[in-house]
């Protein structure tokens, strides 16, 4: 029931920035936990980040230890979309990156996730 597609992948230098979007398709949107998760060329897909679902105006956010204080995940379910400011870019950050969603509260791996997007790619040069 749920679609994503991904876009505002690109080529930064090291220290740049890209804002991801995930736009979503769906009548449940609102009550997933929406994640990113990235995947480098023969290595395993890896959580980033994801945001849960609250009936209020408050969304709780948790990220991979490798990018706190740099990524910031927010959403806006009144536009279908949930984002990814990555900020202060490294060349270890360059990755296919995909949104996903999950049905549970809260999730940190792949098979938590049960709908996918094809993914964006992010490269950084050094």
């Amino acid at each position: 029931q749920v679609q994503l597609v991904e876009s505002g992948g690109g080529l930064v230098q090291a220290g740049g920035s890209l804002r991801l979007s995930c736009a979503a398709s769906g009548r449940t949107f609102s009550r997933y936990v929406m994640g990113w998760f990235r995947q480098a060329p023969g290595k395993e897909r890896d959580f980033v980040a994801a945001i849960t679902w609250s009936g209020g105006k408050t969304y709780y956010a948790y990220y991979a230890d490798s990018v706190k204080g740099r990524f910031t995940i927010s959403r806006d379910n009144a536009k279908n979309t949930v984002y990814l400011q990555m900020n202060n870019l490294k060349p270890e950050d360059t990755a296919t990156y995909y949104c996903a969603a999950s049905p549970f509260s809260s999730g940190t791996t792949p098979g938590e996730f049960d709908h996918w997007g094809q993914g964006t790619q992010v490269s950084v040069s050094s």
